[in-house]
């Protein structure tokens, strides 16, 4: 059995400048060494809670964590290239095939590709079509996780851009329909089967529309 870690870090970030700020130090005589963080739901590996997108939907404590814990089938997806529509047939190729009501992972590799402290980690990215989404709602899935920004329009926050909703495809099709997102995974080229178990439960924040995740996967249980 191996354990893999699928988390970005949360640490210095051009985009969304997590406050990390440490008190104490117990080599000059204090008793606790203590540190505070201040950052957004939804950066770094985070959970998308159904409110994110739509109005008065559930927030992150109402998500079921068989939802984000569980049998995960891997769409590997690494031989895509930067800046490349993703359609249904080549999800269609790529899935190892299972029961409805499993996580999908979508494994682009993307973090080998591009930097995830770096712009073009967005801008160059590969994403989804709606037919895509829509392939991907077919087949009942309890999740989505994604270890590249799967929606086009998500390049466009960078410029803050915002377009209509429907052209984030993944968060209407999927979301809106209470399919919960794990968003930024990295280090999905580790795993090596088409089947792994993972886990990605968010932190459990009361009213929030989405929470930062420890995310990894757990390889070799029998599924």
């Amino acid at each position: 059995m191996q354990i893999i870690d699928l988390s970005m870090p949360i640490e210095e970030h051009f985009r969304w400048k997590p406050e990390v700020r440490v008190s104490g130090n117990i080599s000059a005589g204090d008793q606790f060494r203590i540190t505070r963080i201040g950052t957004t739901c939804h950066g770094f590996t985070h959970v998308d809670a159904q409110a994110h997108f739509v109005a008065r939907a559930p927030t992150i404590e109402a998500t079921p964590l068989r939802h984000v814990v569980g049998p995960c089938r891997v769409i590997n997806l690494r031989d895509v290239e930067p800046n490349t529509a993703i359609g249904p047939d080549r999800l269609a190729a790529a899935d190892p095939g299972g029961p409805d009501g499993e996580i999908l992972l979508l494994s682009a590799g993307w973090d080998r590709k591009r930097d995830y402290r770096s712009p073009a980690f967005w801008t160059d990215a590969p994403w989804l079509t709606r037919e895509a989404a829509e392939w991907l709602f077919a087949r009942k899935p309890a999740a989505v996780a994604f270890d590249f920004p799967q929606d086009y329009p998500i390049r466009l926050l960078l410029e803050g851009k915002s377009v209509p909703n429907e052209q984030h495809v993944t968060h209407d099709v999927l979301l809106s329909a209470g399919i919960t997102l794990i968003e930024y995974l990295v280090n999905t080229s580790a795993l090596e089967n088409p089947r792994t178990f993972l886990c990605a439960a968010p932190l459990l924040i009361p009213h929030a529309d989405g929470a930062p995740a420890r995310a990894f996967a757990i390889e070799g249980l029998q599924l």
